[in-house]
């Protein structure tokens, strides 16, 4: 295994038939605060794997947490991970890593939407996992397996909400499926807010860059509202220049308008067969067109027009509790019919336990 090119890393990425955004070499330019690397896993002169690396130096010195958000890309049905992580370890170390982050992409359980609802409708269930999966994955058991037996330490925290990405997402299966399929999937209630904001005239089109200050002021509206810390707009910006510039259907900017207003504005991220809803804002006013519900559909049929198997509504906390505050968010997403995943979630391997130790101190002391 060694350092690869950006070119080779992105040529391997689209010989796949998806990976996260997270791996892909653009995230790099993203995440500039962050040293960054591509490396690439050989067997002879093929290329057979790939993973960014993204360097998090510790204070003052030149010690690295190597994090591989919601990846390395390589052949996680393996029954020897060994075989491909301790040659990423030792490289990783070489670098100057004290500790490894990864996110393995591995599903491990999944429920679908009449699951969920039944669980939210019973006051005994109060998490996701105390309801029995409608599929649990052997090759998802065997990679948990595997990390352990390695030394690696999962990095799952209460709520479903590991130390860096979501541990649970919710997607809606696209593959084989046609509009009137997806839209039958529906709950009743989504069906009639989609029709509503057409009969409304909310009109759904895709923005470029210049729109991006019209959508962050809505997303900073949204923020003040829902109480989280909003990005800036240059971070938008960031991001949407080096995922377009990576590949021009890379990221898509959505608006959606009633009479002149703007009352829902999105971003949609496609990597291969994989799309994602990744950032959203709505306006507080007109919430009646149901303008989140118009741009969602438009987003969800513009990924099936793509080719896409899955539209991934990203994290959801694993509650069904009536009085946790998140519960809204899993309704929300239930009625589009899709299915909760739970995934690997992230694990770490201490290179350095000394330097590996204090670094986790210094996150609990940081808060």
């Amino acid at each position: 295994m060694r350092t690869i090119s950006a070119a080779d890393h992105l040529a391997f990425l689209n010989s796949q038939s998806s990976a996260s955004f997270l791996q892909t070499p653009a995230w790099a330019q993203v995440k500039a605060e962050w040293k960054a690397e591509s490396i690439g896993w050989f067997s002879g002169d093929a290329l057979v794997g790939a993973a960014l690396v993204l360097y998090r130096q510790l204070p003052k010195v030149k010690r690295y947490l190597a994090y591989l958000p919601e990846g390395p890309v390589i052949d996680w049905a393996s029954e020897d991970l060994g075989g491909w992580l301790n040659p990423m370890a030792a490289h990783l170390k070489s670098q100057g890593a004290f500790g490894i982050r990864i996110g393995p992409p591995v599903v491990t359980r999944r429920w679908d939407a009449a699951q969920i609802k039944d669980g939210i409708a019973d006051d005994a269930v109060t998490t996701l996992t105390q309801l029995p999966p409608g599929e649990r994955s052997q090759v998802g058991a065997s990679v948990l397996s595997q990390l352990r037996e390695l030394g690696w330490q999962c990095q799952s925290v209460a709520g479903g909400f590991a130390a860096g990405q979501p541990q649970y997402n919710f997607q809606i299966p696209l593959a084989g499926r046609t509009e009137d399929d997806v839209l039958a999937g529906m709950n009743q209630l989504w069906r009639r807010n989609i029709k509503k904001a057409a009969k409304e005239g909310v009109e759904v089109t895709v923005g470029t860059a210049e729109d991006l200050p019209a959508f962050h002021a809505l997303y900073a509206h949204t923020a003040e509202r829902d109480h989280f810390t909003p990005r800036p707009l240059g971070y938008f910006q960031t991001m949407y220049a080096a995922l377009q510039g990576e590949d021009p259907d890379r990221i898509r900017l959505y608006l959606a308008q009633h009479e002149g207003d703007l009352v829902a504005s999105t971003i949609w991220i496609r990597v291969g067969t994989h799309t994602w809803y990744s950032y959203g804002a709505s306006s507080t006013e007109k919430r009646e067109v149901r303008g989140s519900n118009a741009i969602q559909w438009r987003m969800i049929t513009d990924a099936l027009a793509a080719g896409a198997g899955v539209y991934d509504l990203r994290g959801i906390t694993e509650t069904l509790a009536s009085d946790d505050p998140h519960l809204g968010l899993i309704q929300f997403k239930v009625g589009t019919g899709g299915e909760a995943v739970e995934y690997a979630g992230e694990w770490d391997l201490p290179l350095n336990r000394a330097i590996y130790a204090a670094f986790q101190l210094y996150l609990k002391r940081r808060g």
